[in-house]
C-alpha cells in the first residue's frame, strides 16, 4: 500500500506543534501500525541533509513533502508491542487507537486502511497529558494517581492457598476485568472533557471487590478523585465514549462504584 501520513511534530512541550506530510510506499497490510512508524522513521533517518557545517555532522534535519525542515525521526512511545503496556498511545484519524475495536495501537494493522489513505496521527489531546515530543506525551499524571491511592496494608502473609479466602464468583471475575486496565489513557483522550474517572474507577474498583482491598477503600476512593481533580483532569458527564474506545473494554459500571465508594467515604466523613 502507498499512504501519505499527515503527523503531529512538535519539538518539545513549550514549542508550537504543527502537522507534517510524508508518504511511505509499499506497506504490507500484515505490518502492524507501528511496523509502518518504524518504516517511516528508517526513511526520515536516510533522507537526512548533508551536514549543514563543516565537523558539525548531520543535525536531524529532514525535508517533509512541504518543503518544511523539521528534527528528524517521528518520537512516539511504544514498549511491549503486544497490547499489555499501553504505551503506544496514539490518536489516529480522530480516534484513540485507530480504527479498529478492542485493541491498543500496537495491535492495529495496516489491513484497516485502504491504498492511498491520507492517516493522520497526533498524540492524545488532553490537559493531563503533556506533549513531551511529537506523539510522546507525559503520562505521569496516572501514576500519582495511584500513588495517591496507596496500597494494601493488611499482613497477607505468605503466598495463600488458590481457595483460602472464599470471594465470589462474579466479584471476582468483575475485580479481574477492572484489573486489566492498562493505563493507556484513551478514556481521557476520548472524553470530551479529558476526564481520568473510568481510569481511577477501574483502580478503585479492583480492590473494592476484594476483602483485601477493603481496609483503605474509602480512604483510597477519596485520596484518588481529590488528586485527579489537582492534576487538572476533567468531570464525567456520562457520556460512555471512554467505554466505547477503551482497549481492554473497561465498563462505566465501574464508574458507578468508584461513586459509591467515595459518597460513602463521605458520609461518613
Amino acid at each position: 500500500m502507498d499512504l501519505t501520513l499527515k503527523v503531529w511534530r512538535q519539538k518539545d512541550a513549550k514549542s508550537k506543534g504543527h502537522f507534517e506530510t510524508y508518504k511511505v510506499n509499499n506497506i504490507s497490510p500484515d505490518s502492524s501500525f507501528l511496523e509502518m512508524m518504524d518504516i517511516l522513521n528508517e526513511q526520515l533517518i536516510n533522507e537526512c541533509k548533508e551536514p549543514v557545517a563543516i565537523n558539525k555532522g548531520c543535525r536531524g534535519g529532514v525535508v517533509g513533502l512541504d518543503g518544511t525542515t523539521h528534527s528528524g525521526p517521528v518520537a512516539f512511545d511504544h514498549d511491549c508491542r503486544e497490547g499489555i503496556c499501553g504505551m503506544c498511545s496514539l490518536y489516529i484519524d480522530g480516534r484513540a487507537h485507530g480504527p479498529d475495536n478492542d485493541i491498543t495501537t500496537c495491535q492495529l494493522h495496516m489491513r484497516k486502511f485502504k491504498d492511498g489513505d491520507t492517516i493522520t496521527i497526533e498524540p492524545w489531546r488532553s490537559k493531563g497529558f503533556p506533549v513531551i515530543k511529537d506523539l510522546v506525551v507525559d503520562r505521569g499524571a496516572f501514576d500519582k494517581i495511584l500513588q495517591a491511592g496507596g496500597f494494601i496494608s493488611v499482613n497477607t502473609g505468605g503466598v495463600p492457598d488458590a481457595n483460602a479466602i472464599p470471594i465470589k464468583k462474579e466479584n471476582a471475575d468483575e475485580s479481574m476485568d477492572a484489573a486489566a486496565c492498562v493505563g493507556c489513557g484513551a478514556c481521557v483522550a476520548t472524553c470530551k472533557n479529558g476526564s481520568a474517572m473510568l481510569f481511577v474507577a477501574a483502580r478503585v474498583s479492583s480492590l473494592a471487590l476484594l476483602p483485601q482491598g477493603k481496609i483503605e477503600g474509602a480512604k483510597r476512593a477519596k485520596a484518588m478523585v481529590a488528586k485527579m481533580d489537582e492534576l487538572g483532569f476533567g468531570s464525567c458527564t456520562n457520556t460512555r465514549a471512554c467505554e466505547m474506545e477503551c482497549p481492554k473494554g473497561i465498563k462505566v459500571s465501574h464508574i458507578a462504584r468508584l461513586n459509591r465508594e467515595f459518597l460513602s467515604a463521605k458520609l461518613k466523613d
